[in-house]
């Protein structure tokens, strides 16, 4: 059951963002879009009591639980960000709005890879936390070494991240050359 509330609540995202985001473009009504946007926490708030009242019931802790947990700690980081990204490039292939801006190159783009490592430590720190109050709850009654394991990965992942933004920052991307000439005035190119 926690597994399809998981899969519930990805697929609800990504509709909840649909028509938010249909709502406040193409059908012009902002509020109504902002309303239905800020409604997807409340999937995680269900997801969260859901995998409580499991373990409550006597569900022995297993790999569901702590994907949960970590589906949770990714979302709270992760989720308002992937809305502004896609909230931005809606507005600008539906409503007209001023193209977003990549990530960039060079220093840009090592600060942009430092600003994600730290959503991914955030994810991370509250799954930490929910698989901590998990074991805790559960007590010396059940088994709790897929709990451990999920905290293990939680760890894992960040140092993981931690090594991409180390290599965009001692090897730094470079803009293509064509990306270059775009850059420069018309009276520089002649």
């Amino acid at each position: 059951m926690i597994v399809a509330l998981i899969i519930a609540c990805e697929v609800g995202f990504w509709v909840l963002l649909a028509a938010g985001l249909g709502l406040r473009y193409l059908a012009k009504m902002p509020r109504l879009g902002a309303a239905v946007l800020l409604c997807e926490p409340l999937m995680e708030l269900i997801l969260l009591i859901v995998t409580t009242i499991d373990l409550k019931n006597g569900a022995e802790p297993d790999w569901k639980h702590g994907l949960a947990a970590l589906y949770i700690g990714y979302t709270v980081a992760f989720g308002h960000y992937t809305v502004k990204w896609l909230d931005g490039h809606a507005a600008h292939r539906l409503a007209g709005g001023p193209k977003p801006a990549g990530a960039g190159y060079g220093k840009a783009r090592a600060v942009h890879e430092w600003k994600l490592w730290a959503r991914t430590v955030l994810g991370a720190a509250v799954a930490l936390v929910l698989l901590q109050a998990a074991i805790w709850y559960v007590g010396d009654a059940g088994d709790i070494s897929s709990l451990r394991a999920w905290q293990a990965g939680a760890l894992r992942v960040v140092g993981i991240h931690a090594l991409v933004a180390v290599a965009y920052t001692v090897w730094p991307s470079k803009a293509p050359a064509d990306a270059e000439e775009d850059r420069r005035s018309p009276v520089e190119s002649r």
